[in-house]
């Protein structure tokens, strides 16, 4: 048989194609853990507090709908974040959890400073599901007048103490200064900040200084920052080129490290609203593996046992070294 002879542009042709599919075949094999998704169910009788901030299409937010949007991209676990200021609604998204062993975790919706606290924290802490609650700007409540109130104090000890996560919502710079205070007088306590990529940093000098500091003491503390819900709306419009977003992520990596930062996609707010799921995910694959498998593997998965402390339920999902 004659064999053509290869011309240098058909082997370096080859030779970038092999590298091309390698580094796909790298970057597919990582496996993900979503840490930010919400549940809802608007054909429920009593209705929903939050359906998706108008999410076309999707009536029920639930374990099976987000399989059909997560898995075929490489997710093989979940943390449900509460979508619900209803008691009740702890328990329907337990329940609903436990069908669908792609979810490893929820963190629920319960109020440190009210008298019943310790009393749900132990039912729902019965289930190795519920990982933590949240706080911070939501539901009508303010994080920084919760910290000065000593009942609050003490509900957030007793969450620390059943090494338990806080998640933040919806941050600000005062929440960034809030999250310091609260840490001071509970250092104990294990603190997941969301959507840092959304917060718009100060313009001015001292004010830009004091916020970038306080992330730096946060960064020595047991706080873990998602960053999630990267995409964002801008005159309309929501730039899909990661340079538009690399500021920002550059900031967070510089101060909190590979160590300490988590992927969330807040579907199906921002990932499944703004965006669809695939593009938000796209921006922070890129950016992730350009900083070298080890820490993109770190993000996109080890990270989030640290923060959460979740079980592994399905054989897909990765666990560390014993």
């Amino acid at each position: 048989m004659n064999h053509r002879p290869v011309s240098r542009r058909e082997f370096l042709a080859a030779t970038a194609a092999l590298v091309a599919a390698s580094a796909t075949a790298e970057q597919t094999a990582i496996p993900i853990i979503d840490t930010h998704i919400h549940f809802f169910d608007t054909t429920r009788p009593q209705g929903v507090p939050y359906s998706g901030n108008g999410v076309k299409n999707l009536p029920i937010a639930n374990p099976a709908s987000f399989r059909r949007v997560g898995v075929p991209l490489g997710v093989v676990g979940a943390i449900e974040v509460e979508a619900s200021p209803w008691i009740e609604d702890n328990l329907w998204v337990l329940e609903e959890s436990n069908k669908d062993k792609l979810i490893v975790g929820t963190i629920g919706d319960l109020e440190p400073e009210k008298p019943e606290f310790r009393e749900y924290l132990g039912r729902y802490h019965k289930d190795p599901l519920f990982r933590g609650i949240r706080c911070g700007n939501l539901w009508g409540r303010s994080l920084t007048a919760q910290v000065e109130q000593p009942a609050f104090i003490a509900g957030i000890k007793e969450l620390a103490a059943a090494d338990l996560t806080m998640d933040t919502a919806n941050p600000t710079v005062e929440l960034i200064q809030t999250i310091v205070r609260l840490t001071d007088k509970v250092p104990e306590l294990r603190v997941v900040i969301d959507h840092l990529p959304g917060i718009e940093p100060p313009t001015e000098a001292a004010a830009l200084r004091a916020y970038e500091n306080n992330l730096r003491t946060l960064a020595k503390r047991n706080v873990f920052v998602k960053v999630s819900a990267v995409a964002r709306q801008v005159a309309g419009k929501v730039p899909t080129d990661l340079k538009f977003y690399k500021p920002r992520l550059d900031m967070i990596w510089d101060i909190f490290g590979e160590d300490r930062l988590v992927y969330g996609s807040d579907w199906p707010n921002s990932a499944g609203n703004w965006v669809p799921y695939a593009t938000e995910l796209a921006l922070v694959r890129e950016y992730f593996m350009a900083k070298g498998r080890p820490a993109a593997e770190k993000y996109f998965w080890k990270n989030s046992i640290a923060a959460y402390k979740w079980v592994k339920r399905d054989p897909k999902q990765p666990q560390l070294p014993a």
